[in-house]
């Protein structure tokens, strides 16, 4: 049985060397990962007999780790692993590695180069797995090269990785190794993540500034509330003037004093409320009637349908290319959605084709694909299906630009405004009382002359 030797970092931070004998790599990393043992390096020893090692600094050997250790929980004794400053100081740093959506952009952009360069898959991952820095990362890279060492394919191992990998870009690499394109795949993978990250970086640029400025203006009006207009009402008591506060304030002022002294009531009824949408939503008929709405909903509906409409469209066109029927190219291409109104259009469009019907059919019944798309498919039915498709990608493409740049105008109106009725809100209630004080008019019923 082969030797593997490693470096690993323990969850004390601490460097570990050793050897280990398994079958295959994929099953060595596994095996140090059940010991809490994050690999570092896993390389195939020449030698089946011990050679003797020079200790490096901050290096230990294994024999040393696990005198008082418990494998299975690799709890390392206080008095046995005491750390300098410099351990300590690099575990916090490589424990912290969290795996950003920009670390899988890198990756994948990396991994198409290479392919692009004709390496095989193993090489490439070699080449990219040399040159990660997020250790966290790393041992998931090593876990992939692993899985493949071992004949498995590449969306195998990251299926189990479903935390940090996207399920459409596992999905979309699964279509690229089963169709034998995978370079491709890739290519429409780094799209789909940049063109997220970009649209998340838009949104978070126009919802957070007016996020916080929503909070900031709950919270004035919140206090000024609980704290000015009692004040305001005291000074009139105070001095005999007449005037009062406005009837809106003084409604405001009820209410939330009521909610202070019942918060268990408005608590309860909001608590109830989302505890009934969430299990509606996890039933079978409510899954399917949210991402009903999901495609329906105003502003974004239409954007997230031509989304997931143009990733299954270059699915399907990159299994035809390869030879695959319009049937199979459906089957492998469904696992590109998650939302089951467009599974349910697909598995449809499978049976037309089962009982000889017009698998464009039931995507024109959805209502939810517009004519020129469908259209498209039909004209590349009596024609070349793969180069229509292709041209209909493109025009998705163009449409799903148009719809963004629609959304991006439309969503700041729509924020500005949900903002602006605070404020006014925040006016009418509370500076307006503010603002009277100030001018004095109160003073004149106060001393009789009103």
């Amino acid at each position: 049985m082969p030797i593997y030797r490693y470096r690993a970092i323990t969850e004390h931070g601490q460097i570990v060397t050793n050897t280990i004998e398994e079958s295959n790599k994929y099953l060595a990393i596994k095996k140090l990962k059940r010991n809490n043992l994050m690999p570092i390096n896993v390389d195939k020893s020449l030698q089946r007999t011990k050679s003797k090692r020079t200790v490096r600094k901050n290096t230990k050997g294994i024999e040393e780790i696990l005198k008082d250790v418990d494998t299975a929980n690799l709890l390392v004794s206080r008095q046995n692993a005491k750390s300098s400053y410099f351990d300590k100081m690099y575990h916090s740093i490589t424990k912290s590695d969290r795996i950003t959506s920009r670390d899988i952009i890198v990756f994948t952009q990396n991994f198409y180069l290479l392919k692009k360069a004709n390496f095989n898959n193993i090489h490439a991952l070699n080449t990219i797995i040399d040159s990660t820095e997020n250790y966290t990362f790393r041992g998931i890279l090593e876990d992939i090269l692993a899985g493949v060492e071992a004949g498995e394919n590449m969306y195998s191992t990251m299926e189990y990785y479903e935390d940090v990998f996207p399920y459409l870009y596992i999905n979309m690499i699964k279509v690229g190794e089963m169709s034998g394109n995978l370079t491709n795949a890739l290519e429409q993978a780094l799209d789909y993540l940049e063109n997220s990250d970009s649209i998340n970086r838009t949104l978070r640029g126009i919802l957070i500034p007016n996020l916080i400025q929503f909070v900031l203006l709950l919270v004035m009006l919140i206090v000024g509330t609980l704290v000015a207009l009692p004040a305001i009402q005291d000074l009139y008591d105070s001095m005999g003037s007449r005037d009062t506060l406005p009837a809106i304030s003084i409604w405001f002022s009820n209410v939330v004093n009521w909610i202070l002294e019942f918060w268990y009531i408005p608590l309860g009824i909001i608590g109830a409320a989302v505890t009934t949408v969430v299990w509606y939503i996890n039933t079978p008929k409510g899954k399917f009637n949210f991402h009903q709405f999901k495609y329906t909903m105003p502003v974004f509906g239409a954007l997230i349908f031509a989304i997931d409409f143009s990733r299954l469209m270059r699915a399907m066109l990159l299994n035809l290319r390869n030879g695959m029927r319009i049937q199979e190219s459906l089957e492998v291409s469904k696992n590109v959605s998650k939302n089951l109104v467009l599974l349910s259009v697909i598995e449809a469009s499978m049976n037309n084709i089962l009982i000889g019907q017009s698998w464009i059919e039931p995507f024109e019944r959805s209502r939810l694909t517009s004519p020129m798309m469908t259209e498209m498919l039909k004209i590349g039915m009596n024609t070349d299906l793969a180069q229509m498709m292709e041209k209909l990608v493109e025009y998705m493409d163009i449409d799903i630009k148009n719809l963004l740049d629609k959304t991006i105008q439309v969503l700041p109106q729509i924020v500005y405004g949900i903002v602006g009725v605070v404020l006014i809100f925040f006016v009418l209630v509370v500076l307006a009382p503010c603002i009277n004080v100030y001018m004095g008019g109160w003073l004149l019923s106060a001393y009789g002359l009103a």
